[in-house]
């Protein structure tokens, strides 16, 4: 498979849907009126969700680039610490940012001048390796963010 080709699917797997709702328009058909509101049985209310997913994306980008970068202590570092958001500006403040460090990691993986093979200095990893835990995690999360959504507003 070409480079090329790699860095497109990439990039349709950091943006798109394809197969699935893209997590754009999942994050936006959330109503301002259930996010931070868990249904019956889950431990995660949609705005917990979002949190989660914007930092452990921004962790794993500071990470793979800069060797000093320390990541939050886990588990507690990767969740809010209630599952409301704490201001109304909030859940737009944490949209924006998702989509700045998502736009981050998509100039990186669309750069041909970047070698997606090469390991990472400080790190066991390569750049490939990164950007496809960042799809994975926020796919699987986006999951989640759509199921509670549908129970949410059914």
């Amino acid at each position: 498979m070409s480079d090329t080709i790699i860095r497109q699917h990439l990039l349709s797997l950091l943006n798109s849907g394809d197969a699935h709702q893209d997590i754009d328009s999942a994050i936006d058909e959330i109503p301002a009126a259930v996010r931070g509101k868990r249904p019956t049985g889950s431990p995660h209310s949609p705005w917990e969700l979002l949190e989660h997913i914007r930092i452990a994306q921004a962790d794993i980008l500071e990470y793979s680039q800069d060797p000093k970068h320390v990541s939050p202590e886990f588990p507690t570092g990767y969740w809010p610490a209630t599952p409301e958001p704490p201001t109304e500006s909030a859940w737009d403040e944490s949209v924006a940012s998702f989509r700045a460090t998502r736009a981050a990691v998509s100039a990186i993986a669309g750069d041909e001048s970047k070698d997606l093979y090469a390991k990472i200095p400080h790190s066991t990893a390569n750049w490939l390796a990164q950007i496809l835990l960042i799809a994975d995690h926020n796919t699987y999360h986006l999951g989640q963010l759509v199921l509670l959504r549908r129970m949410l507003t059914a």
